[in-house]
C-alpha cells in the first residue's frame, strides 16, 4: 500500500503545480473576499474532484463516454470561464468601508455562488476530465483498497495545497489597498477570459483534426 500512497502523492503534486484557471481564481477569491471566500471556492473545487473520482470509479464506461462530448464540454467550459471573467472585469466591485478599508463579509448567497463557481470551473475543464479518465483506466484492475489509498492521498494533498494558497493570499491581502485589489480583480478577469479563449480554441482545433 506504500506504492499506492506514493502514486497518490505524485498525482497530487502534478495537479497542485499545474497552472490553470483554478489557481488564479483561488488567489482572486482569497484576496477579494478573504479566507472565507477562498475556502468556499476551494470546497467547490474539492467537491468537483471528489465527484470526478467517484464517477470514474463507479461508472468507468460512462465516464469514458464523456469523451464523445469533449467538444461540447470544452465549449461550455470556455463560455463559463469567459462569462465569469467578463463579470469580474466589468461588474465586480470592491466593497469599501467609510475609512477606506476593504469591506469584509459574505452573504449566504455569495457562499453558494462562490462554491458553485469553484465546482463548475473545475468540472467543465476538459483537461480535468481527461486527467481523471486516464488515471481511472490505469488502475481499474487494482484492488479497491489500493485505489482508495491512492485517490484519498491525491485529494487530501490537493486540498491541503489549495488551503495553503488561500492562507498565503490572505496574508498578501492585508497589505493591499482597495485600488490594488481592484486591479488584481481586473487582472484575474483578463486571465479567465484568456483561459476561456485558449480552451475554446484548443477544443475546436482538436475537433477539426478528428474530421
Amino acid at each position: 500500500m506504500y506504492d499506492a500512497f506514493l502514486k497518490g502523492l505524485l498525482l497530487g503534486v502534478m495537479l497542485a503545480i499545474s497552472v490553470g484557471p483554478v489557481i488564479f481564481s483561488i488567489i482572486k477569491q482569497s484576496i477579494t473576499n478573504g479566507h472565507k471566500g477562498g475556502f468556499t471556492f476551494v470546497a467547490g473545487v474539492s467537491a468537483s474532484d471528489i465527484t470526478m473520482v467517484v464517477i470514474s470509479q463507479l461508472f468507468t464506461e460512462l465516464f469514458r463516454s464523456l469523451l464523445n462530448f469533449k467538444k461540447e464540454i470544452g465549449i461550455g467550459g470556455s463560455i463559463l470561464l469567459m462569462a465569469i471573467g467578463l463579470f469580474v472585469l466589468f461588474f465586480k466591485k470592491v466593497k469599501v468601508n467609510e475609512d477606506g478599508t476593504v469591506m469584509q463579509g459574505m452573504r449566504k448567497r455569495d457562499y453558494v455562488k462562490t462554491f458553485l463557481s469553484g465546482y463548475f470551473i473545475n468540472t467543465l475543464n476538459p483537461s480535468v476530465i481527461m486527467f481523471w479518465l486516464v488515471i481511472a483506466t490505469s488502475v481499474v484492475d487494482y484492488a479497491f483498497s489500493y485505489r482508495l489509498i491512492m485517490f484519498a492521498t491525491c485529494l487530501v494533498f490537493m486540498l491541503s495545497t489549495d488551503i495553503l494558497k488561500v492562507l498565503l493570499a490572505g496574508k498578501i491581502r492585508q497589505k493591499l489597498t482597495p485600488r490594488n485589489i481592484h486591479l488584481i480583480n481586473q487582472l484575474s478577469g483578463l486571465i479567465l477570459i484568456g483561459f476561456g479563449i485558449a480552451l475554446i480554441w484548443g477544443t475546436l482545433e482538436f475537433g477539426s483534426k478528428l474530421h
